[in-house]
């Protein structure tokens, strides 16, 4: 069995951010070599989210509006957590949009169905983040 491990860094320019990492994760599967196995992909900062859904700016949109209902950032005096940062909504958003994604590895190729692509949520941004792409398999 193999193993590759590897992290990917993003930096946004936005508080809040959809990245869509695909590529980057086609790629680690490429030098890793594994054509079948699992990829495990994590968010490795509790203020962003790795998820998969469709790329389409529509629902990009959507989500923005949707997590900002659910977690409003603003004001920060509405959460506990707020003291020394003003975060809190972002820790919400990202249990809400969760932590990681596991895909299939067939025949070296991601395992997805019609439209499914691999995302990094950023809810906390403008400073460098990480995630962790983990690939086991033969």
């Amino acid at each position: 069995m193999k193993s590759y491990r590897k992290e990917l860094w993003f930096e946004t320019h936005q508080r809040r951010q959809l990245i869509n990492i695909t590529p980057e994760v086609i790629q680690c599967l490429h030098e890793s070599g594994v054509k079948e196995g699992l990829i495990l992909v994590n968010a490795m900062h509790i203020t962003s989210s790795v998820f998969i859904n469709d790329d389409e700016s529509g629902l990009h949109h959507d989500y923005e509006v949707w997590l900002e209902k659910l977690a409003p950032e603003k004001p920060y005096s509405q959460y506990k957590h707020n003291g020394f940062e003003d975060n809190a909504d972002a820790h919400l958003k990202r249990t809400i949009m969760g932590r990681e994604v596991v895909v299939a590895v067939t025949q070296g190729k991601l395992d997805f169905g019609p439209w499914e692509q691999i995302f990094y949520g950023e809810f906390d941004g403008k400073r460098r983040k990480r995630v962790l792409v983990k690939i086991i398999g033969e």
